[in-house]
C-alpha cells in the first residue's frame, strides 16, 4: 500500500505540475494582452513604412516593363491578408483601455490575447522577410520596358500634326488595327510616330504590353526589320540565324503578349507580317500595327483600316517654324518680306523649311536673301510630280554651301545606299583620295573632314549615324543630291545605282559614260561585270563594296576607268586581281577588306600614288611576297587584320614580306593595322618608330599561342590579354 500510496502522490504531483504550467502560460498570454496590443501598434508602424516603400518600388518598377519578384509578391499578398487582424487589435485596443477582471471572462480574454500574439508574430516574420529581400522588387531577369522613348523633335504648337496625332490616337481606342499614315516624302510622318511612342510613355495607363518602332526603309531587308523587333524584345539575335527561324522566334514571341503595337516607319512596299514574323490582328486580337509611307496604295496592300493623309503645315506653322530654324534675323525689318517669300517657296513642308531656314540662320545682309528667293524661284528640276516640289527647296540647301569642295564632298554621300550608315573615317579618306580635302596633311589627318561634315550637319544635309564615328543621309536629301550629281555641273557628274537591287550591270547603264565623275554601284546582288571595256576616262571613283556574289573582275573592265582614284571591291568574293588593274597609275586608295583573295600579284607594286591598302578581313590572304610593300613609296595606310595574314619577324628566307621589310616604310606610314607572329622589339630596341603612328593597332601571336592586342593612337594606348608572366621580352615596352 506504500508502493501505490507513492506512485499516486508522485503522479498527482506531475499532473498539477503540468496543469500549473498549462495555467501559468495561459495566465500569462491573458495579462500580457495590453503590452502586446501596445507592441502590435509600435510593430506596425515600422510595417506601414516598409509597405509604402515596398508599394511604390513596384509601382515604379511595372511602369519601367520590369517584372516584380516572386517573394514580393507573395509579401504583398500576406501584408493583405493580415490587416483585417490588425484592425481588429486596433478595436481591442480601444475596447480594453479599462479591462474587465471577472474571472468568467477570462476565457475570451485569453483567446483574444492569444489572437494579438499570432498577429504580432506575424508582423516580425513580415518585417524580417522584407529586409531579407532588402526592399529589390526587381525580378533579376529584365523584361522590355512597355514604351521606350525615341528622340525626334516635339509637335508641341503645331496645331495640324497635334491634331492628326489625336486622329491617330483617337483611331486605336476606337479599335482600328491597321492604320495606314501617308503622305509627301518631308511631311513629318515619322516625326510624328514618334511624338505617338512617346506619349504612350508618358500616359499613366500603358494601353500595350510592349510598343515596338521598326525602320523598314525603300530597299527594305526582312532580316534588318527582324533584328530591331527582336532587340526591342530582348531576344537574342544570331547573325547567322535564318529568315525563317528568326520569324519563328518573334511570333513565338509576340504571341505571349496580351497587347502589342507594332510601328513600322518609311514603308515602300507591302511586307508580309507572316515572313517577318508578326502574328497580325486577324490571329492576335490584341495586335495593333502602324505604318507610315509616302504612298497610298502601300497602305492599301497592307489592308489596312483606316488611312490617315498628314498634310504640309499651315501658313503660321510654317512661319514658325522657319523662325525657330533660321533665328530672329528672319524677323528684321528689311528681310521679313524676303523671309516670308522664301517660306512661301518652301511649299510649307516641314524638312524644307528646317534645311532652308537652317541655310540662311543669322546671314543679316540683304542681298544674300534676294539671292536666296531668286534662287528658289528660278530653280525648276526636270523631274515632275512629288520630286520636283521637295527638291526646290532643298536645292537652296545646297546652293549655299560655303568653302572649298564642300559642294562636291555632301555628293560624294549619295554614292553610299539609302540609309546607310557611312563610316566618317571611309569618308574622309575618299575626300582626301579626290584631292577634296588634306591637302598638304598627312593621310590619316581628321580634323578638316570632321570640320566639314560638322558644317555639312548643322546645314541639316547630313545626320548623326545610328552609331558611333558614323553619319547618314535623309533619303530625301539623297535624292536631291542624286538629282543634282545626275548632271555634269560642279564636276562631279555621278552615276549612282547602290542599293537597289541589281544582279548584273547592263553596259547600257553607262551612257555618256565619259562625262561621269564617280560611279557606285554599292549594296546590290551583282554578280558579274561586262566584260568589255567601259569607257570612263574621267571617273576618279568606282564602288562595288557589298556585292557578296561577284567573284570575278574581267580583265576588259577596268581598262577605261584608267583615271581612278579611288576603287572599292570590299565585301565582294574577288578571289583574283586582274592585270588592268595595275595600269591604274592614279589609284589612291584600294579596298579589298572582307574579299577571298589569296595573294596581292606581282604588278601591284606600280601602283605609285597607292596611300591607302585595306586588307581587312581577308581570311583567304596567308602572305605577301617580298619587295610589295616596301615598293609602294606612297603607302601612308595598310590594313590587315582579323584575316590570314601575319607578317614573320625577320630572318625567314621563305618567300614572305617580313615586318622588318614593313619597318623600311614607317617613315611614311601613319595607320596600320597589322598581325605579327611574335614580338616585334628587344629590350634595349628603340620604338620611337610608335610615336610617328596617327593609329596603330597591332595583334601580336606569341609562341604560346595567346594573342595581345595593342592599339594606340594620339589619344590613347591600351593593351589587352597581356600575360608578363610568360615573356621578359615585354619589360622594353614599359
Amino acid at each position: 500500500m506504500e508502493v501505490v500510496g507513492a506512485a499516486v502522490g508522485a503522479l498527482v504531483a506531475t499532473t498539477s505540475e503540468l496543469l500549473c504550467s498549462c495555467v501559468s502560460s495561459k495566465t500569462n498570454t491573458t495579462f500580457n494582452l495590453h503590452s502586446n496590443l501596445a507592441a502590435v501598434e509600435q510593430e506596425m508602424k515600422s510595417l506601414t513604412d516598409r509597405i509604402k516603400e515596398v508599394k511604390g518600388g513596384t509601382e515604379a518598377a511595372e511602369k519601367e516593363g520590369n517584372k516584380i519578384r516572386s517573394e514580393v509578391v507573395t509579401w504583398l499578398q500576406d501584408v493583405k491578408t493580415l490587416q483585417p487582424g490588425v484592425d481588429a487589435n486596433q478595436g481591442q485596443m480601444v475596447n480594453n483601455k479599462k479591462p474587465s477582471r471577472c474571472f468568467l471572462n477570462c476565457k475570451k480574454r485569453y483567446r483574444e490575447s492569444r489572437e494579438v500574439e499570432k498577429t504580432l508574430e506575424e508582423i516580425k516574420r513580415l518585417l524580417l522577410v522584407a529586409e531579407k529581400f532588402n526592399y529589390d522588387v526587381v525580378c533579376p531577369t529584365r523584361v522590355p520596358r512597355a514604351v521606350e522613348h525615341i528622340p525626334g523633335p516635339s509637335i508641341r504648337g503645331q496645331t495640324t500634326a497635334s491634331k492628326k496625332l489625336d486622329e491617330i490616337r483617337k483611331a486605336l481606342d476606337d479599335g482600328f488595327k491597321r492604320i495606314g499614315i501617308w503622305g509627301l516624302g518631308g511631311v513629318g510622318k515619322t516625326t510624328l510616330v514618334k511624338n505617338l511612342n512617346n506619349e504612350l510613355k508618358k500616359a499613366s495607363t500603358k494601353p500595350f504590353g510592349i510598343v515596338i518602332w521598326a525602320i523598314v526603309s525603300k530597299n527594305v531587308v526582312i532580316k534588318n526589320v527582324q533584328k530591331q523587333i527582336a532587340e526591342r524584345l530582348n531576344l537574342e539575335v544570331k547573325m547567322e540565324e535564318s529568315v525563317q527561324r528568326m520569324a519563328s522566334r518573334l511570333y513565338e514571341r509576340l504571341e505571349n503578349e496580351e497587347k502589342f503595337l507594332l510601328i513600322l516607319d518609311d514603308v515602300w512596299a507591302k511586307i508580309d507580317l507572316d515572313t517577318l514574323g508578326v502574328p497580325g490582328p486577324d490571329v492576335h486580337k490584341g495586335c495593333k500595327i502602324i505604318l507610315t509611307s509616302r504612298l497610298k496604295e502601300v497602305c492599301r496592300t497592307m489592308t489596312t483600316n483606316l488611312e490617315i493623309k498628314i498634310e504640309v503645315l499651315n501658313d503660321v506653322e510654317a512661319w514658325q517654324l522657319f523662325c525657330q530654324k533660321a533665328g530672329d534675323v528672319a524677323r528684321l525689318e528689311e528681310i521679313k518680306p524676303l523671309a516670308e517669300a522664301i517660306v512661301k517657296e518652301c511649299c510649307r513642308l516641314p524638312l524644307a523649311i528646317i534645311t532652308v531656314g537652317a541655310a540662311m540662320r543669322k546671314k543679316t545682309k540683304v542681298e544674300l536673301w534676294k539671292h536666296a528667293l531668286n534662287q528658289l524661284q528660278r530653280s525648276v528640276p526636270s523631274i515632275e510630280g512629288i520630286e520636283a516640289e521637295v527638291y526646290k527647296p532643298l536645292r537652296l540647301s545646297y546652293d549655299s554651301l560655303q568653302g572649298n569642295n564642300i559642294k562636291s564632298c555632301f555628293l560624294y554621300c549619295c554614292l553610299f545606299p539609302e540609309d546607310f550608315e557611312i563610316s566618317i573615317r571611309d569618308l574622309v579618306r575618299y575626300w582626301r583620295a579626290e584631292g577634296l580635302i588634306g591637302e598638304g596633311q598627312n593621310w590619316e589627318g581628321m580634323d578638316e573632314g570632321i570640320s566639314l561634315i560638322e558644317n555639312l550637319k548643322d546645314s541639316c544635309l547630313l545626320e548623326d549615324g545610328p552609331y558611333s564615328e558614323t553619319v547618314k543621309m535623309h533619303d530625301v536629301v539623297r535624292d536631291v543630291a542624286i538629282w543634282i550629281s545626275s548632271t555634269s555641273e560642279d564636276g562631279c557628274k555621278s552615276l549612282v545605282r547602290s542599293g537597289i537591287g541589281l544582279s548584273e550591270i547592263s553596259v547600257g547603264e553607262f551612257s555618256n559614260s565619259n562625262s561621269l565623275d564617280r560611279v557606285s554601284f554599292m549594296g546590290n546582288y551583282i554578280t558579274r561585270l561586262p566584260d568589255c571595256m567601259i569607257q570612263c576616262s574621267k571617273a576618279s571613283v568606282l564602288l562595288l563594296r557589298h556585292n557578296n556574289a561577284l567573284d570575278t573582275v574581267p580583265e576588259k573592265f577596268l581598262q577605261g576607268f584608267e583615271a581612278l582614284k579611288v576603287l572599292d571591291l570590299g565585301e565582294t568574293s574577288i578571289r583574283s586581281l586582274p592585270h588592268s588593274l595595275f595600269q591604274l597609275r592614279d589609284l589612291r586608295v584600294l579596298d579589298l577588306s572582307g574579299t577571298c583573295i589569296a595573294n596581292l600579284p606581282r604588278g601591284i607594286e606600280n601602283l605609285s600614288e597607292l596611300r591607302d591598302l585595306n586588307l581587312d578581313k581577308t581570311c583567304e590572304l596567308k602572305s605577301i611576297q617580298p619587295g610589295i610593300i616596301s615598293k609602294l613609296s606612297c603607302l601612308e595606310s595598310l590594313s590587315t587584320c582579323n584575316g590570314g595574314l601575319r607578317f614573320r619577324l625577320k630572318g625567314e628566307e621563305d618567300g614572305q614580306a617580313t615586318f622588318e621589310e614593313l619597318k623600311s616604310s614607317f617613315n611614311r606610314i601613319h595607320y596600320l593595322n597589322i598581325s605579327l607572329n611574335g614580338i616585334p622589339w628587344e629590350k634595349s630596341e628603340d620604338l620611337s618608330w610608335i610615336n610617328r603612328m596617327s593609329h596603330l593597332q597591332l595583334c601580336l601571336f606569341q609562341a604560346q599561342g595567346r594573342c595581345v592586342l595593342i592599339t594606340f593612337d594620339e589619344k590613347r594606348c591600351s593593351i589587352r590579354n597581356l600575360n608578363l608572366s610568360l615573356s621578359q621580352e615585354w619589360i622594353g615596352w614599359f
